[in-house]
């Protein structure tokens, strides 16, 4: 997976189609209230070509990656469509090639073959899994999503074969239960998370590449000794509200190519594809432990700087 901005969009009208089906139920906390299992993480891609925009390093966006299920020759094959909310299920899924036969060799890529990410179409609940493969190559991963509702999954990875190429392939998940629509957490610019505070600072700029930065801290002290996760000081991801436009980039610099170290700073470039509303994912590790703070930002509105509400303990989780 490339170290620059990756996006996919999706049709919106998706979404409407799960209100429906759910009814009415209770009302639901903010996203990422929901605590994930211990083993999860993230990453994913790029932007469709109605939306291409400036890259990263002011080159065009690449082609689109999870708006289909089948890509290059490769198709998802979901065998878990439907899960149950708040129960651990194992999702199941086989990567399928033009011959109908399981893909069983693939490259690694940031220590995994494979990386699954599974978000809810509010953007309330996200989820980095590192599922397993079967001699078979079928996938399979425990997950459990605690609220009803749509959701989109997410296979990244790269076939074991000369000059393949990195995709993305995408997939509709339900999770069956009371529903009832959420709204998108109030722009802020601090989360706190397990004890930890989380800063960013920067701006969302349509078509533009710009420097996005986070400072985590901990007890008022800055945590000046992050450690690599799946070969990075941090992970970001963000999608955009309405269609689940989906961006996923590293930090500027990896750890040991002498350019970063470990500090409180993250620092990562980034070009939204659009105007409009987005929920960043911050995943940092420190004490041997995974966590990830969630924020809410505007592209081509307010600075990701500006003076906003500080976010509350229940806005992140950890691994």
């Amino acid at each position: 997976m490339n170290t620059g901005l990756r996006i996919t969009t999706f049709a919106a009208a998706l979404a409407a189609t799960f209100g429906a089906a759910y009814g009415v139920g209770q009302g639901i906390d903010p996203v990422v209230a929901d605590s994930p299992p211990k083993h999860e993480g993230d990453h994913t891609r790029p932007a469709p070509e109605a939306e291409r925009g400036g890259g990263h390093g002011g080159h065009d966006t690449p082609p689109a990656g999870g708006l289909q299920i089948s890509e290059g020759g490769y198709t998802l094959d979901l065998r878990t469509p439907r899960v149950t909310a708040g129960e651990q299920a194992d999702l199941r899924f086989t990567v399928r090639g033009a011959d109908g036969r399981a893909l069983t060799a693939y490259q690694r890529e940031h220590d995994k073959e494979l990386h699954l990410i599974v978000a809810s179409r509010d953007l309330v609940t996200y989820r980095h899994l590192h599922p397993t493969r079967a001699a078979d190559g079928t996938w399979s991963t425990p997950v459990e999503l605690p609220r009803a509702g749509g959701y989109r999954v997410f296979a990244d990875f790269t076939p074991a074969k000369q000059d393949a190429e990195n995709l993305t392939l995408g997939a509709d998940l339900a999770a069956s239960g009371p529903y009832e629509a959420r709204q998108l957490p109030p722009v802020s610019t601090t989360a706190r998370v397990n004890g930890y505070d989380v800063r960013l600072t920067g701006a969302l700029s349509p078509g533009k590449a710009r420097e996005l930065k986070l400072k985590v801290s901990r007890d008022g002290k800055p945590v000046t000794d992050l450690q690599p996760y799946l070969g990075a000081y941090g992970h970001l991801v963000a999608l955009r509200s309405g269609d689940l436009a989906y961006l996923h980039v590293h930090p500027n610099g990896e750890p040991g190519d002498g350019t970063t170290r470990p500090g409180p700073d993250i620092s990562f470039t980034a070009t939204a594809p659009s105007a409009g509303s987005y929920r960043l994912f911050l995943d940092f590790q420190h004490d041997g432990k995974v966590h990830t703070a969630a924020f809410t930002v505007r592209a081509g509105g307010a600075a990701a700087g500006s003076d906003t509400p500080a976010g509350h303990e229940d806005e992140g989780h950890g691994h």
